[in-house]
């Protein structure tokens, strides 16, 4: 019990999942799978880029907090 798969075990589980799905709908929930992988990236990209821009600007959380807590008080 190592935590690997061998040859036989794939083999065995594309054989369950054939039998399941049908040899029609394997590519359908494949194009699936990738395109919600490719949603995924596209996120985590969008994220690591705003984050970068915000480092960039110099912009801290602890900043941002307290020029609204500022803004707050002046508005009341």
């Amino acid at each position: 019990m190592g935590g690997t798969f061998g040859g036989m075990e794939i083999l065995i589980i594309l054989l369950v999942v054939l039998l399941f799905f049908g040899a029609k709908r394997i590519p359908e929930l494949a194009r699936g799978i990738g395109q919600g992988i490719n949603e995924f990236r596209k996120a985590s990209d969008e994220i690591k880029k705003e984050l970068k821009e915000g480092k960039k600007e110099g912009i801290s959380s602890s900043e941002t907090s307290e020029e609204d807590k500022s803004t707050e008080s002046k508005a009341n």
